[in-house]
């Protein structure tokens, strides 16, 4: 079929008759599908039940150093489970603090330190006038909405294959001192799946900020989430990249097992300078008298080590790989050379990032929701929910299945089409 802006107004007009008799059809079907975020589906999470039997009432709990782990004490996690965290995002285990079920809490924590207390000294963000966030978009819709409850002003920051626009960032990070950080999903991006290029990692490195505490968020969620083996991303190493540049204290990083073991009973990790750990200690001593070490302990247990973690990912990759796939190929089946949308290919994470023509992703997302079958909401991956372009749609193939997911598609790959050619035929 040729591309949709090629068609004349008569064959527009008969193209949508008959989709919108498709439609209806769909719709008569009755479908209840949720494709709204990304959630491990039930296989991924029945594939590792045998978790929960890493420690029982007979287990010896106590860390190799014969720390009883159901007492208190080791604030900042079993050395056993640092290293393991500090494993997972190639740093070292004193660079690392293990906290409770998950990263987002951390990074909620650490926006809230600020404001309140400031950053290593410096003045606390809740005493200026203006504090400003950059926001790489397509973006991570928790991320914004946390910036957002502060009442930090968010900057979009266009997003390449290669990561966020570094001239933006250098111009605003090096000459704002109200800019005070920036949020990152440096690996397989929510939601376009791109990996930042040693390039734009070392320009993070390099930055010269204009505020003493400006802070690189680095939500490293997604570190060993490949879906392929033989052609998985890699990623440089940023805190080893900043103290070359002499830049040691610019980044906190963001970790868990979230989408590793169960989502909500994960362990999470912080890595970043001696400075900022230190700092973040001192909160935390009041704040808390120590996070959950048997769930640390259980997940050592579990895993032994980084490569047991590593061969755990490839049973989520074989589950998940499947989705991904039959999910492109639709889209390059009945969407490919109709000039009506693009989408991301990625090799990792958890979504498929899609772009309809300018103007219609708010329609789509509403027709499929008509028709039984829910997507994350248009305009939720930018700052404020407000998506200039009216473009980008996330798609989460991962939680239904495969029958599901193939209804699901089929019924996208329709909207996509019906709303595109009303689209054309108003213009």
């Amino acid at each position: 079929m040729k591309a949709y802006k090629e068609m004349s107004r008569e064959e527009l007009l008969a193209l949508k008759e008959e989709l919108a008799h498709q439609y209806e059809d769909v719709k008569a079907k009755g479908l209840k599908l949720d494709m709204s975020r990304g959630k491990p589906a039930a296989s991924q999470l029945d594939m590792e039940m045998d978790f929960l039997d890493a420690l029982n009432s007979a287990s010896d709990v106590k860390t190799e150093a014969g720390v009883d782990c159901r007492n208190y004490g080791l604030l900042d996690g079993i050395p056993e489970a640092k290293k393991l965290m500090a494993d997972m995002l190639g740093v070292t285990a004193d660079q690392v603090i293990v906290c409770g079920n998950a990263s987002l809490n951390i990074m909620y924590d650490t926006i809230a330190r600020s404001m309140i207390f400031g950053v290593l000294g410096s003045t606390p963000w809740c005493k200026l006038d203006q504090v400003k966030f950059l926001c790489p978009v397509p973006g991570y819709d928790r991320h914004f909405a946390i910036t957002e409850q502060f009442g930090i002003e968010m900057i979009n920051i266009p997003m390449t294959q290669q990561g966020p626009d570094m001239d933006l960032v250098e111009k605003y990070v090096n000459s704002d001192p109200a800019v005070k950080g920036i949020w990152c999903v440096p690996k397989y991006s929510n939601p376009q799946g791109y990996t930042y290029s040693d390039e734009t990692v070392r320009r993070f490195a390099a930055l010269k900020p204009a505020a003493e505490d400006f802070r690189i968020f680095w939500d490293n969620a997604y570190v060993i989430h490949d879906l392929y083996e033989d052609k998985s991303d890699a990623l440089l190493e940023i805190l080893g990249e900043c103290e070359k540049a002499g830049n040691p204290d610019m980044v906190y990083e963001f970790c868990s097992t979230s989408k590793v073991t169960f989502a909500g009973s994960g362990i999470s990790a912080v890595a970043s300078s001696k400075a900022n750990l230190d700092f973040f200690k001192k909160t935390m001593t009041i704040q808390t008298i120590g996070y959950d070490k048997l769930n640390q302990l259980r997940h050592v247990r579990y895993f032994k080590n980084i490569d047991g973690m590593k061969e755990h990912m490839k049973k989520h990759a074989a589950i998940m790989r499947p989705k991904f796939e039959a999910v492109l190929a639709v889209l390059e089946r009945e969407l490919g050379g109709l000039s009506i949308g693009s989408w991301t290919k990625p090799n990792g994470g958890y979504f498929i990032s899609f772009e309809s023509m300018e103007g219609c992703a708010k329609a789509i997302v509403e027709r499929c929701k008509e028709a039984g079958v829910v997507l994350t909401g248009a305009g939720a991956t930018y700052p404020y929910k407000k998506d200039p372009a009216d473009s980008n749609i996330r798609i989460a193939p991962t939680f239904p299945s495969e029958q599901e997911l193939a209804l699901a598609t089929d019924l996208f790959v329709l909207c996509v089409k019906l709303v595109s050619v009303e689209k054309l035929l108003a213009q």
